[in-house]
């Protein structure tokens, strides 16, 4: 090996480890590798930021921002009621809320139909005896999925596209993955309706016994006694008493800095005491309201109800990326900045024994924001959080108008990249001018759909995997790969790429294995003589399979808390899945896309 091959080797397992440890944000690990292979001699300093400039990337960031005014004007969300329709039995309910996003997730970004579909898919389960657990894992899978379908569907598709054009001198076109996408997704949609209720755990399929559909429902907050209060004087067998009956369970007491697990019976509430609780919603505004209690970073005791005219409850969830991911609550300065107050947070039911302003949030976290109605929606989207509940919207003529013209210019877009007429980076960046221009989304709200930790990451990783195949590293993992026990045929080997790529796909983002596996898929083809296209579309179909794991993919970690799944929940189905999507797409790729030229 040479030193440039060393170099590079050395800081993509670099790469590898940091991700896997998430002690920093993907996108700043990729920044410093970046930066560290040109310091290094492997990327030259004049096209260090090529990668911000390649149409991959500004192709990601236009479909962002398309999929941002979908959402906003309701075009999506009308699809989305649907599966309200459905809930029955729950392979019909997980077969219609899959399809659905599914077919929403291949003309649009995964995480923003996931986005669009969640909260539909919770308030579903009302009208069921299930847990919202049942449903939204196979959602999370259905979306991305759906992505193998067209060139839009998901940031791997335009990558190996991209990639493919450098190579080859010709990107994949639209629709060029929809015949093994389809089918992959097709197949995998039926698996999931079928098979999700037995992989996964019990726990996470059937209501509680309270009659609650989600375990997102027991939120932990933190209430202080006041002076001259109702809550001052309280004993604790008192305390216990009125928690028991407005459903709360006190998880501790915190006093003059030290953490009591339980107020004896015979000792009584002092001003400044907090209680740390548990609850739902409901509960916490009974027991807060009984005792006067001051919540969260409220000013004052809490005297009346929580939800009237002017205020409201939210639940929402901490996206990846968002302002919150990695902050304590004390730091984000809701009060003081927003007028809005954070009275609970969970996380898969696990308590935190400490100050809820001390409490250190984390993607998949659901917190239950407390502040006025009109400022409600603004404040999640600042703070980079999805609703979990009813969002409101209704759907008028003048609504409809705005969803059709959407509609209408995102067609055209596909259209123009279609039939050659555009590339799809111009398309696709004509469209989000003309959303802008046709009144559709507001000049303000242009970059709040981009997700920039994608952004980066992608642009950062593109002179970085150039780099990789330049200096013949590449080559030495496709000779491993060749080199393994199994015999060295186009479809083995074809195989043994795409398990290589699922299992990265399971620790890296899947838009960083596709930069790293493109370069090696056509390598392989190279060397065995074979269809480079075969082997990339191999690349592109199991780059977007994450299934193992919630940090392969934004949308595992999303659903995470609002699901209550533990880290070792996600195998159980996605493993089986992954083994239906080979045991489809390798003979499909080979029928559409024949191994030998």
């Amino acid at each position: 090996m040479t030193f440039d091959q060393i170099a590079v080797l050395s800081l993509i397992l670099m790469a590898l480890g940091l991700f896997i440890w998430d002690r920093w944000r993907y996108d700043v690990v990729a920044f410093a590798v970046l930066l560290a292979a040109v310091v290094l001699g492997l990327v030259p300093a004049a096209t260090a930021f090529s990668g911000f400039g390649h149409p991959a990337t500004v192709t990601v960031a236009a479909i962002l921002v398309l999929s941002h005014t979908l959402a906003r004007t309701g075009a999506s969300e009308m699809l989305a009621r649907l599966i309200e329709r459905a809930a029955g039995s729950m392979t019909r309910h997980i077969a219609a809320l899959a399809g659905l996003g599914a077919v929403m997730s291949s003309v649009m970004n995964n995480v923003a139909a996931l986005g669009l579909l969640m909260p539909a898919a919770i308030r579903s389960t009302v009208k069921t005896k299930y847990h919202a657990g049942a449903l939204l894992m196979p959602l999370s899978f259905a979306t991305m999925l759906g992505g193998l379908i067209t060139l839009l569907g998901t940031p791997p598709n335009i990558i190996i596209a991209g990639f493919r054009a450098d190579a080859l001198g010709r990107p994949f076109d639209m629709f060029d993955f929809t015949p093994v996408g389809l089918l992959v997704a097709g197949v995998g949609v039926g698996f999931l309706a079928v098979a999700a209720k037995y992989l996964i755990p019990k726990r996470r399929l059937v209501a509680d016994t309270t009659g609650q559909h989600m375990h997102i429902d027991k939120f932990l907050s933190e209430a202080e006694v006041l002076a001259e209060t109702d809550a001052e004087g309280l004993t604790g067998g008192e305390l216990e008493m009125l928690a028991t009956d407005c459903d709360v369970r006190v998880v501790c007491m915190l006093r003059d800095g030290r953490r009591f697990a339980k107020l004896s019976r015979a000792d009584s509430l002092r001003a400044g005491d907090r209680l740390v609780l548990e609850s739902t919603p409901d509960g916490l505004d009974r027991l807060t309201t009984a005792m006067d209690m001051k919540v969260g970073t409220m000013e004052g005791a809490k005297s009346e109800r929580m939800i009237d005219e002017d205020m409201d409850l939210m639940e929402a969830v901490v996206r990846p990326g968002s302002r919150m991911d990695g902050r304590e609550l004390a730091s984000l300065r809701l009060r003081q900045r927003y007028d809005m107050d954070i009275l609970g947070v969970s996380r898969r039911g696990h308590d935190h024994h400490g100050r809820l302003g001390q409490f250190r949030f984390l993607a998949g976290d659901v917190v239950l924001f407390y502040g006025p109605r009109d400022h409600m929606s603004d404040l999640l989207l600042r703070m980079g959080c999805l609703a979990l509940g009813d969002r409101g919207l209704r759907f008028g003529e003048a609504s409809q108008r705005q969803a059709l013209r959407a509609l209408v210019v995102f067609a055209a877009a596909v259209l123009l990249a279609t039939f050659d007429l555009l590339p799809i980076a111009v398309a696709l960046s004509l469209a989000a001018v003309a959303m802008v221009v046709f009144g559709l989304l507001p000049v303000r709200e242009i970059y709040d759909g981009v997700d920039w930790p994608v952004i980066l990451l992608i642009g950062a990783l593109i002179p970085v995997g150039a780099a990789f195949e330049g200096t013949g590293t590449t080559g030495l993992i496709a000779h491993a790969i060749l080199d393994s026990p199994l015999p060295a045929s186009p479809p083995v080997v074809l195989v043994l790429l795409m398990v290589v790529t699922m299992v990265l796909s399971g620790v890296l983002n899947n838009a960083a294995t596709a930069v790293i596996m493109a370069p090696v898929a056509v390598t392989l083809a190279d060397r065995l003589g074979a269809n480079p296209d075969a082997f990339l579309m191999g690349a592109a179909v199991s780059a977007s399979c994450a299934f193992c794991t919630p940090i392969g993919h934004q949308n595992n970690a999303l659903v995470m808390g609002p699901g209550g799944y533990a880290f070792g929940d996600y195998w159980r189905l996605g493993l089986p899945l992954q083994a239906v999507v080979l045991v489809v797409a390798v003979p499909a790729i080979m029928l559409f896309w024949p191994l030998q030229n």
